[in-house]
């Protein structure tokens, strides 16, 4: 009986652990798709699908979770930005590495979660909570041989024989930029600098790489991380431009391993501290827009400098990147949906990589009219003034000022303050 009691009260004690480094962990927004898949294993228990993992709706219409918790929010840095920092007063936690397993294990077996995203405030020196943080994810897959998804947070700084056994556990990797530029960096996180942030991606990147070597030559070699690398940069903390911004995660992306660049919006949680902006909410809106400039990147074939430059170093709030790209080059305009190649289909706004495809493929069999665009899935609305087809009697962009058709799409502007990057700092 009374060993009963004990376990009921370890359990309150874990729980109340659970509720504390959860909240801890809700800031770090880099945890979606996992992008791979694990085969079957006898006897164990769990499936890292193709789908993902992520606190979303997947293609299929499923809604998939994951455990995302912080090992510790105990912090030795004191990095201005982050509400786990050394000087914040507020509740600490910390699960051992056998709690955190039993918790992962019993929370899958009952169906709450499909995966584990593990984080850690840095406790003593890096190499000691990434040793910890890898335990975790080994005792899963060894000792209780879990086989669903993994995401580790690498800790800045770790040494490279823990990064690569890392890689051996986790299906992904991430190492957070945070700060877009080295020298806000310095001044608001003064313990990091982007050495110790760009050396363990470093070793992640070699990791893969490698893995995939081996793979051609040995069928049964371990894989190291396969789905990939990503990281994580805050928006509106610095007076950083979004081309500052999007010119990092361009490079980022060079690289074959980087699998996502996530953008967090600002969050004011230290008020004291006077490094950084005084906002009364976070910038959403611009988070949004470099996702979408992010997308423009990845699959639009855009470059950095035709979403943004030295004259438009800002994405516009009001309307989408390519929406902006294509008002500023009107001479580019309208082209002929029947004979456009998919590259200049994929510049028109309101035209997706889907609907692009489907057209290259259309057109081989009739002409293409504007009843037929919008059964494609073709956003008539922003398109019609950018292209011509068999029968579209609308004006387009070079008979109408692209200021009056921003008029047209936008509706009622922002005000110059919304629309602007403004931070105003305390003195």
């Amino acid at each position: 009986m009374q060993l009963s009691e004990r376990n009921i009260i370890m359990n309150e004690k874990v729980l109340e652990k659970l509720k504390i480094l959860a909240e801890s962990a809700k800031y770090d927004v880099s945890c979606a798709s996992s992008g791979t898949s694990r085969s079957k294993m006898t006897g164990g228990i769990g499936s890292a699908s193709g789908w993902g993992i992520c606190h979303s709706f997947t293609e299929d219409g499923r809604c998939v979770s994951l455990l995302k918790i912080m090992l510790t929010n105990y912090c030795i840095y004191d990095c201005a930005y982050c509400i786990n920092r050394k000087s914040n007063d507020l509740k600490r936690a910390t699960l051992s590495v056998s709690e955190l397993v039993d918790l992962t294990i019993e929370f899958y077996r009952r169906n709450y979660i499909e995966g584990l995203f593990l984080s850690s405030g840095v406790v003593n020196n890096p190499d000691y909570t990434m040793e910890r943080l890898v335990s975790v994810a080994k005792e899963l897959r060894l000792k209780h041989r879990y086989n669903g998804y993994i995401h580790l947070k690498s800790i800045p700084g770790a040494s490279r024989e823990l990064v690569n056994e890392a890689g051996l556990y986790a299906d992904r990797l991430s190492v957070n930029i945070e700060i877009p530029n080295e020298e806000s960096l310095k001044i608001l996180a003064p313990e990091k600098d982007f050495k110790s942030v760009f050396t363990p991606m470093r070793y992640i990147q070699q990791g893969i790489l490698q893995s995939a070597e081996e793979k051609k030559r040995f069928r049964h070699a371990p894989r190291f991380a396969p789905a990939g690398q990503s990281t994580q940069m805050i928006v509106g903390a610095t007076s950083d431009t979004d081309k500052d911004i999007l010119r990092i995660s361009s490079a980022l992306y060079q690289r074959p391993t980087m699998k996502r660049v996530y953008y967090s919006g600002y969050i004011h949680v230290n008020d004291y501290d006077n490094r950084l902006p005084v906002l009364k909410q976070p910038p959403l809106v611009r988070e949004n827009r470099l996702y979408q400039a992010d997308w423009l990147l990845r699959f639009y074939q855009f470059k950095v400098n035709e979403i943004v430059d030295d004259a438009y170093p800002n994405l516009d709030l009001d309307i989408d990147p390519k929406l902006a790209w294509a008002l500023r080059h009107p001479e580019i305009f309208p082209i002929d949906i029947n004979r456009a190649d998919y590259e200049m289909l994929l510049r028109v706004p309101g035209i997706g990589i889907k609907s692009a495809k489907l057209i290259v493929v259309s057109r081989r069999y009739s002409r293409l009219g504007a009843s037929q665009l919008k059964k494609i899935g073709v956003v008539m609305k922003k398109a019609q003034y950018f292209i011509t087809c068999n029968e579209l009697p609308m004006q387009t962009v070079n008979e109408m000022n692209p200021q009056n058709i921003r008029k047209l799409l936008v509706g009622r502007p922002r005000t110059k303050d919304s629309r602007q990057l403004t931070l105003s700092f305390e003195d």
